[in-house]
């Protein structure tokens, strides 16, 4: 296995652990918050999706999905601590911009080969994530750290342990 190979299976079982978290929660799930001034699973959807446009918008020739007006407000850290409201997306359509998006990630990592990967990150993260393998892999964590987030909730809510 070469590291495109590792990256994609990092980018693709953190998207299906998110979903898998996802299956059984209904739309009303994902504002519920776990505890005040947790943010609630809409609010780190919208978020993962923002971010992983803005993260890998360093990426040669990568065009990320049109996202719906106010979406990026909504989604900011000030958008965080707004209450629930009708601005939020439906779980089904949070899931289309997010695997969309993913998709985009995966198809601009098709087009990379070893040798890209050590090349250096020219964005704000670049600190962080030096070259552009570590900013994929970044994107990649950043999806599992929120989505264990939402086990918080499920259990809140009794629904079964998955994984």
């Amino acid at each position: 296995m070469n590291g495109v190979a590792a990256i994609r299976g990092a980018l693709q079982s953190t998207q299906h652990i998110l979903g898998m978290y996802l299956n059984d929660l209904s739309d009303a799930d994902l504002l519920i918050r776990p505890v005040a001034g947790a943010n609630h699973i809409a609010w780190q959807l919208g978020h993962l999706i923002v971010a992983e446009g803005k993260l890998l918008d360093v990426l040669p020739g990568i065009r990320f999905p049109d996202l719906p007006a106010g979406f990026e407000a909504l989604h900011d850290q000030k958008g965080a601590n707004d209450e629930p409201n009708a601005a939020y997306l439906k779980k089904s359509e949070y899931l289309d911009l997010f695997n969309r998006s993913r998709a985009v990630s995966l198809a601009a990592l098709d087009t990379m080969t070893d040798a890209d990967l050590d090349k250096p990150n020219p964005g704000p993260m670049a600190k962080f994530a030096p070259t552009l393998g570590a900013l994929l892999l970044l994107v990649s964590n950043h999806t599992l750290m929120h989505a264990g987030q939402f086990t918080v909730v499920r259990r809140k809510l009794g629904k079964p342990v998955v994984i």
